[in-house]
């Protein structure tokens, strides 16, 4: 009789190893649920990249108003009869007459 239960015993861990340890077991299983939710956020993350990008497409093949205000920002062009005027950052102003390296060379002392 008790070589029986231990024989009973024996298959029982034998058949539970796999499902617990083995290659498709449960911490297998649990691992991949990780790894699958970490990939589906990535897919969020990049797919609303995708989408802003897709509406600045659209914006810059639609219209010119995108167009200019791009080549505004980014390049600094004037349209004709306008005057560009450079404003500096409020922590960074010079006195006039003052180069940006006599600035630097003046406030080091």
């Amino acid at each position: 009789m008790r070589l029986l239960l231990i024989v009973l015993v024996l298959l029982t861990a034998m058949t539970q190893y796999p499902l617990w340890w083995g290659k498709g077991g449960w911490l297998r299983v649990r691992e991949l649920q990780a790894k699958l939710q970490a990939q589906e956020e990535t897919n969020e993350a990049l797919t609303a990249r995708n989408n802003a990008l897709a509406a600045e497409v659209q914006d810059l093949t639609a219209g010119t108003d995108a167009i200019e205000e791009r080549a505004r920002t980014e390049m600094g062009l004037v349209q004709k009869d306008e005057i560009f005027v450079h404003l500096p950052p409020v922590g960074q102003s010079q006195q006039p007459g003052q180069s940006s390296a006599g600035a630097a060379a003046s406030g080091s002392r």
